[in-house]
Protein backbone atom coordinates (compact mmCIF):
# COMPACT_ATOMS: atom_id res chain seq x y z
CA UNK A 1 0.00 0.00 0.00
CA UNK A 2 2.36 2.28 0.96
CA UNK A 3 4.60 1.43 -2.27
CA UNK A 4 1.53 2.41 -4.28
CA UNK A 5 1.04 5.67 -2.52
CA UNK A 6 5.21 6.36 -3.20
CA UNK A 7 4.65 5.57 -7.06
CA UNK A 8 1.47 7.82 -6.78
CA UNK A 9 3.34 10.70 -5.17
CA UNK A 10 6.36 10.71 -8.15
CA UNK A 11 3.68 9.81 -11.15
CA UNK A 12 1.81 13.13 -9.92
CA UNK A 13 4.59 15.69 -9.13
CA UNK A 14 5.71 14.43 -12.61
CA UNK A 15 2.73 15.31 -14.51
CA UNK A 16 1.68 18.29 -12.09
CA UNK A 17 5.39 20.10 -11.60
CA UNK A 18 4.24 21.24 -7.95
CA UNK A 19 2.07 20.43 -5.52
CA UNK A 20 1.59 21.16 -2.12
CA UNK A 21 1.86 18.70 0.99
CA UNK A 22 -2.32 19.50 1.90
CA UNK A 23 -3.03 18.98 -2.09
CA UNK A 24 -1.26 15.32 -1.99
CA UNK A 25 -2.70 14.62 1.75
CA UNK A 26 -6.05 15.36 0.18
CA UNK A 27 -5.65 13.06 -2.70
CA UNK A 28 -3.80 10.23 -1.24
CA UNK A 29 -5.84 10.55 1.64
CA UNK A 30 -3.76 10.47 4.36
CA UNK A 31 -2.30 13.47 6.62
CA UNK A 32 -0.16 15.88 5.65
CA UNK A 33 2.53 14.41 7.89
CA UNK A 34 2.31 11.35 6.41
CA UNK A 35 2.75 13.17 3.08
CA UNK A 36 6.32 14.54 4.50
CA UNK A 37 6.85 11.35 5.91
CA UNK A 38 6.65 9.62 1.95
CA UNK A 39 8.52 12.64 1.15
CA UNK A 40 12.04 11.88 3.18
CA UNK A 41 11.10 8.02 1.96
CA UNK A 42 11.33 9.38 -1.66
CA UNK A 43 14.04 11.23 -1.09
CA UNK A 44 16.26 8.72 0.08
CA UNK A 45 15.77 6.32 -2.15
CA UNK A 46 17.84 9.07 -4.48
CA UNK A 47 14.72 10.77 -6.30
CA UNK A 48 15.32 14.51 -6.70
CA UNK A 49 12.68 15.24 -5.29
CA UNK A 50 12.62 18.95 -2.39
CA UNK A 51 10.22 21.46 -0.83
CA UNK A 52 10.42 24.83 -1.09
CA UNK A 53 8.51 27.40 1.05
CA UNK A 54 6.90 30.81 0.35
CA UNK A 55 3.93 32.06 -1.30
CA UNK A 56 5.18 30.06 -4.35
CA UNK A 57 6.59 26.62 -2.40
CA UNK A 58 5.63 23.59 -2.49
CA UNK A 59 6.81 20.17 -3.19
CA UNK A 60 8.31 19.24 -6.72
CA UNK A 61 10.87 16.90 -8.51
CA UNK A 62 13.97 18.13 -10.23
CA UNK A 63 12.81 18.51 -14.11
CA UNK A 64 16.11 16.41 -14.97
CA UNK A 65 14.37 13.27 -13.38
CA UNK A 66 12.74 11.67 -16.50
CA UNK A 67 13.43 8.20 -17.19
CA UNK A 68 15.84 8.33 -19.93
CA UNK A 69 16.51 4.60 -19.59
CA UNK A 70 13.73 3.75 -21.13
CA UNK A 71 15.48 4.93 -24.58
CA UNK A 72 12.54 5.75 -26.46
CA UNK A 73 12.33 8.49 -28.93
CA UNK A 74 9.89 10.96 -29.05
CA UNK A 75 7.34 9.42 -31.79
CA UNK A 76 7.70 5.92 -29.90
CA UNK A 77 6.41 7.87 -26.99
CA UNK A 78 4.19 9.60 -28.63
CA UNK A 79 2.69 6.86 -30.24
CA UNK A 80 2.51 4.49 -26.64
CA UNK A 81 0.64 6.93 -25.30
CA UNK A 82 -1.78 7.64 -28.59
CA UNK A 83 -2.12 3.95 -28.78
CA UNK A 84 -3.17 3.75 -24.50
CA UNK A 85 -5.46 6.91 -25.20
CA UNK A 86 -7.33 4.69 -27.99
CA UNK A 87 -8.43 1.88 -25.62
CA UNK A 88 -8.71 3.95 -22.71
CA UNK A 89 -12.38 4.54 -23.20
CA UNK A 90 -13.01 0.98 -22.43
CA UNK A 91 -10.55 0.67 -19.35
CA UNK A 92 -10.07 2.64 -16.06
CA UNK A 93 -6.80 0.66 -16.04
CA UNK A 94 -6.04 1.97 -19.14
CA UNK A 95 -6.28 5.79 -18.12
CA UNK A 96 -4.18 5.43 -15.30
CA UNK A 97 -1.73 4.51 -17.37
CA UNK A 98 -1.95 6.57 -20.01
CA UNK A 99 -1.90 9.41 -16.84
CA UNK A 100 1.34 7.60 -15.32
CA UNK A 101 3.51 7.18 -19.27
CA UNK A 102 2.56 11.00 -20.09
CA UNK A 103 4.22 11.74 -16.58
CA UNK A 104 7.08 9.12 -17.05
CA UNK A 105 8.09 10.17 -20.82
CA UNK A 106 7.74 14.13 -19.50
CA UNK A 107 5.51 15.10 -22.52
CA UNK A 108 1.80 16.67 -22.65
CA UNK A 109 1.27 15.58 -25.74
CA UNK A 110 -2.39 17.06 -27.54
CA UNK A 111 -5.26 14.95 -26.66
CA UNK A 112 -6.45 14.96 -30.36
CA UNK A 113 -7.82 11.53 -30.71
CA UNK A 114 -10.74 10.31 -29.01
CA UNK A 115 -12.10 6.63 -29.89
CA UNK A 116 -15.42 5.41 -28.84
CA UNK A 117 -16.03 1.74 -29.58
CA UNK A 118 -19.99 2.32 -28.81
CA UNK A 119 -22.87 2.61 -31.05
CA UNK A 120 -24.56 5.87 -30.24
CA UNK A 121 -27.38 5.30 -27.40
CA UNK A 122 -25.72 2.25 -26.55
CA UNK A 123 -22.65 3.15 -25.15
CA UNK A 124 -22.20 1.27 -21.43
CA UNK A 125 -23.54 -2.18 -23.04
CA UNK A 126 -20.89 -2.55 -26.13
CA UNK A 127 -18.09 -1.22 -24.12
CA UNK A 128 -18.97 -3.67 -21.54
CA UNK A 129 -18.73 -6.07 -24.26
CA UNK A 130 -15.35 -4.82 -25.69
CA UNK A 131 -14.09 -5.68 -22.42
CA UNK A 132 -15.26 -9.06 -21.90
CA UNK A 133 -14.27 -9.94 -25.05
CA UNK A 134 -10.66 -8.55 -24.49
CA UNK A 135 -10.54 -10.03 -21.38
CA UNK A 136 -11.11 -13.59 -22.41
CA UNK A 137 -8.88 -12.95 -25.31
CA UNK A 138 -5.79 -12.45 -23.07
CA UNK A 139 -6.41 -15.12 -20.40
CA UNK A 140 -7.32 -17.34 -22.76
CA UNK A 141 -10.88 -18.26 -21.61
CA UNK A 142 -13.41 -19.69 -23.85
CA UNK A 143 -16.26 -17.72 -24.58
CA UNK A 144 -20.79 -18.58 -24.82
CA UNK A 145 -22.04 -16.56 -27.08
CA UNK A 146 -25.46 -15.85 -28.59
CA UNK A 147 -25.16 -14.56 -32.02
CA UNK A 148 -27.11 -12.87 -35.23
CA UNK A 149 -25.49 -14.81 -38.24
CA UNK A 150 -26.48 -14.02 -41.92
CA UNK A 151 -28.88 -16.16 -42.71
CA UNK A 152 -30.91 -14.05 -39.87
CA UNK A 153 -30.78 -17.25 -37.43
CA UNK A 154 -29.92 -16.67 -33.58
CA UNK A 155 -27.47 -19.25 -32.69
CA UNK A 156 -25.28 -20.00 -29.43
CA UNK A 157 -21.67 -20.86 -30.04
CA UNK A 158 -19.01 -21.89 -27.77
CA UNK A 159 -15.72 -19.70 -29.25
CA UNK A 160 -11.83 -19.78 -28.05
CA UNK A 161 -11.33 -16.10 -28.92
CA UNK A 162 -8.23 -15.18 -30.32
CA UNK A 163 -7.89 -11.26 -31.69
CA UNK A 164 -10.24 -8.60 -32.36
CA UNK A 165 -9.96 -7.07 -35.61
CA UNK A 166 -11.17 -3.79 -36.91
CA UNK A 167 -11.84 -3.81 -40.67
CA UNK A 168 -14.18 -1.84 -43.00
CA UNK A 169 -15.27 0.26 -40.15
CA UNK A 170 -16.35 -2.84 -37.94
CA UNK A 171 -15.05 -4.82 -35.56
CA UNK A 172 -14.57 -8.56 -35.95
CA UNK A 173 -13.56 -11.69 -33.70
CA UNK A 174 -11.20 -14.22 -35.05
CA UNK A 175 -12.13 -17.32 -33.01
CA UNK A 176 -11.82 -20.83 -33.06
CA UNK A 177 -15.60 -22.14 -32.84
CA UNK A 178 -15.47 -25.32 -30.70
CA UNK A 179 -19.43 -26.60 -32.06
CA UNK A 180 -18.12 -26.37 -35.67
CA UNK A 181 -14.04 -27.56 -35.11
CA UNK A 182 -12.44 -24.65 -37.40
CA UNK A 183 -11.64 -21.13 -37.15
CA UNK A 184 -14.46 -18.45 -37.37
CA UNK A 185 -14.77 -14.79 -37.63
CA UNK A 186 -17.54 -13.28 -35.50
CA UNK A 187 -18.96 -9.31 -36.28
CA UNK A 188 -19.21 -7.80 -32.92
CA UNK A 189 -22.04 -5.73 -32.96
CA UNK A 190 -24.12 -9.27 -33.94
CA UNK A 191 -22.93 -10.78 -30.81
CA UNK A 192 -25.88 -10.27 -28.61
CA UNK A 193 -24.36 -11.69 -25.42
CA UNK A 194 -21.16 -13.27 -24.07
CA UNK A 195 -20.26 -15.71 -21.63
CA UNK A 196 -16.85 -16.17 -20.13
CA UNK A 197 -17.47 -20.33 -19.59
CA UNK A 198 -14.26 -19.68 -17.05
CA UNK A 199 -12.43 -23.08 -19.10
CA UNK A 200 -8.77 -22.30 -20.28
CA UNK A 201 -7.93 -23.45 -23.84
CA UNK A 202 -4.36 -23.45 -25.46
CA UNK A 203 -3.19 -20.71 -27.14
CA UNK A 204 -3.46 -20.90 -30.84
CA UNK A 205 -3.15 -18.91 -33.93
CA UNK A 206 -5.52 -17.89 -36.68
CA UNK A 207 -4.89 -19.29 -40.18
CA UNK A 208 -3.82 -16.81 -42.84
CA UNK A 209 -6.94 -15.97 -44.94
CA UNK A 210 -7.33 -17.83 -48.02
CA UNK A 211 -7.97 -16.14 -50.80
CA UNK A 212 -11.75 -15.49 -51.58
CA UNK A 213 -13.29 -17.94 -53.93
CA UNK A 214 -13.31 -16.35 -57.09
CA UNK A 215 -16.85 -14.13 -57.51
CA UNK A 216 -17.85 -12.61 -60.80
CA UNK A 217 -18.45 -8.97 -60.34
CA UNK A 218 -20.53 -7.15 -63.06
CA UNK A 219 -20.78 -3.28 -63.22
CA UNK A 220 -23.63 -1.90 -61.37
CA UNK A 221 -24.99 1.76 -62.16
CA UNK A 222 -26.60 3.46 -59.68
CA UNK A 223 -28.25 7.16 -59.34
CA UNK A 224 -29.08 8.74 -56.09
CA UNK A 225 -30.29 12.60 -55.42
CA UNK A 226 -28.38 14.57 -53.72
CA UNK A 227 -29.78 14.19 -50.19
CA UNK A 228 -28.17 10.85 -49.64
CA UNK A 229 -24.52 11.84 -50.13
CA UNK A 230 -24.27 11.02 -46.33
CA UNK A 231 -24.46 7.44 -47.27
CA UNK A 232 -22.84 7.55 -50.52
CA UNK A 233 -19.84 8.82 -49.40
CA UNK A 234 -19.80 6.39 -46.00
CA UNK A 235 -20.62 3.29 -48.17
CA UNK A 236 -18.67 4.08 -51.86
CA UNK A 237 -15.06 4.59 -53.13
CA UNK A 238 -14.44 8.51 -54.32
CA UNK A 239 -13.35 7.29 -57.49
CA UNK A 240 -16.60 5.55 -57.74
CA UNK A 241 -18.59 8.71 -57.50
CA UNK A 242 -19.57 11.32 -59.74
CA UNK A 243 -22.21 13.70 -60.22
CA UNK A 244 -24.55 14.73 -63.01
CA UNK A 245 -25.53 18.96 -63.95
CA UNK A 246 -28.52 18.15 -61.35
CA UNK A 247 -26.54 17.42 -58.82
CA UNK A 248 -27.73 13.47 -58.47
CA UNK A 249 -25.09 11.37 -57.82
CA UNK A 250 -24.15 8.59 -60.04
CA UNK A 251 -22.73 5.47 -58.71
CA UNK A 252 -20.51 3.15 -61.04
CA UNK A 253 -18.92 0.56 -59.11
CA UNK A 254 -18.13 -3.93 -60.31
CA UNK A 255 -20.49 -5.53 -57.70
CA UNK A 256 -21.41 -9.31 -57.26
CA UNK A 257 -25.05 -10.32 -58.00
CA UNK A 258 -26.19 -11.91 -55.04
CA UNK A 259 -28.74 -11.75 -51.79
CA UNK A 260 -26.45 -9.35 -50.08
CA UNK A 261 -26.94 -6.60 -52.55
CA UNK A 262 -30.25 -6.67 -53.25
CA UNK A 263 -30.97 -6.29 -49.20
CA UNK A 264 -28.46 -3.60 -49.48
CA UNK A 265 -30.31 -1.59 -52.45
CA UNK A 266 -33.91 -2.20 -51.06
CA UNK A 267 -32.38 -0.10 -47.30
CA UNK A 268 -32.05 2.69 -49.93
CA UNK A 269 -35.97 2.54 -50.06
CA UNK A 270 -37.03 5.03 -53.21
CA UNK A 271 -33.59 6.52 -53.44
CA UNK A 272 -31.97 4.53 -55.73
CA UNK A 273 -32.27 4.57 -59.51
CA UNK A 274 -30.54 1.17 -60.85
CA UNK A 275 -29.73 2.17 -64.60
CA UNK A 276 -27.67 -0.97 -65.22
CA UNK A 277 -27.75 -3.65 -65.26
CA UNK A 278 -31.66 -3.78 -66.58
CA UNK A 279 -32.10 -7.46 -64.90
CA UNK A 280 -31.00 -6.16 -61.58
CA UNK A 281 -33.42 -4.03 -61.47
CA UNK A 282 -36.55 -6.22 -62.44
CA UNK A 283 -34.88 -8.82 -59.41
CA UNK A 284 -35.10 -5.77 -57.06
CA UNK A 285 -38.46 -4.83 -58.50
CA UNK A 286 -39.69 -8.29 -57.53
CA UNK A 287 -38.55 -8.31 -54.30
CA UNK A 288 -39.92 -4.93 -53.32
CA UNK A 289 -43.64 -6.09 -54.69
CA UNK A 290 -43.27 -9.32 -52.30
CA UNK A 291 -42.69 -7.20 -49.64
CA UNK A 292 -45.99 -4.56 -50.52
CA UNK A 293 -48.03 -8.07 -50.39
CA UNK A 294 -46.60 -9.39 -47.46
CA UNK A 295 -46.75 -6.02 -45.56
CA UNK A 296 -50.58 -4.58 -46.96
CA UNK A 297 -52.53 -2.78 -44.64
Amino acid sequence: MKESRLFRIIYHLMENGKSTAPELAEKLEVSVRTVYRDIDIISSAGVPIYVTTGRNGGIQIADSFVLDRLLLSDKEKEDIITALRSVSIVDDHNRDTLSKLSAIFNTKSENWLEVDFSRWGNKSQDNTMFQKIKEAIISHKMLCIVYANTRGEVIERVICPLKMVYKAKSWYIKAFCMNKSDFRIFKLTRIIQARNMEKNFSPMEFPQEKKETKVNYENVILRFPQEMAYRIYDEFEVDEINQDDNGDFIICAPMPIDEWLIGYLLSFGSKVYIIEPKYLKKIVYNEAKKICEQNKP
